[in-house]
């Protein structure tokens, strides 16, 4: 496999990664996983969704890289945009926060090219995330959402038995009771 069709996935979580492997490894891209989720809000929240990153990596034969928790340093990222709405500003900050991260990532390791599982998802607006990650070096721009990406991601999850979490991560995407 040549080089260039090397890419660094950023995961979000196992049950998005699903179907974001199959996707790029049907085109020949040698992928690898990064996770990293700075954004999800609590400790517990976090390890539950490393666990089955790690199981996904492990049955599908994938290196994982993994990076720290630093869910304060994701806060002072998005200080003042707490009551934003859904696919706001908020978002858009998040966004930045963990595609720099992946870019950083990328660069370290020596890959030419990185995306991220977050445009398999229905509740975010992969147009945005391919303006930040437009300025970024080695950016691919894919949307997972296209042939029924999510769709797949489902049955995938659910053939694995992965938790399934009914939010992004962070405390201001929880609905209020």
């Amino acid at each position: 496999m040549t080089v260039e069709k090397k890419v660094l996935l950023h995961v979000c979580c196992a049950n998005c990664a699903t179907a974001c492997i199959e996707m790029l490894q049907s085109t020949n891209y040698e992928v690898a996983l990064f996770f990293t989720n700075s954004n999800i809000d609590t400790d517990e929240e976090f390890k539950k969704r490393l666990k089955d990153t790690r199981h996904l990596a492990r049955h599908i034969g994938l290196v994982l890289y993994e990076d720290l928790y630093k869910h304060g340093i994701w806060l002072q990222a998005v200080e003042g945009l707490e009551d934003e709405p859904e696919k706001g500003k908020r978002c858009r900050k998040c966004f930045e926060f963990n595609l720099m991260r992946v870019a950083e990532k990328a660069g370290e390791l020596g890959f030419p090219s990185f995306t991220t599982t977050l445009t398999v998802s229905p509740h975010k607006t992969s147009k945005v995330i391919f303006e930040i990650g437009q300025y970024l070096k080695g950016f691919l721009p894919v949307d997972f959402k296209k042939q029924n990406g999510f769709r797949r991601s489902l049955e995938l999850s659910k053939q694995h038995d992965f938790y399934r979490q009914n939010y992004c991560g962070c405390e201001f995407s929880r609905e209020k009771k």
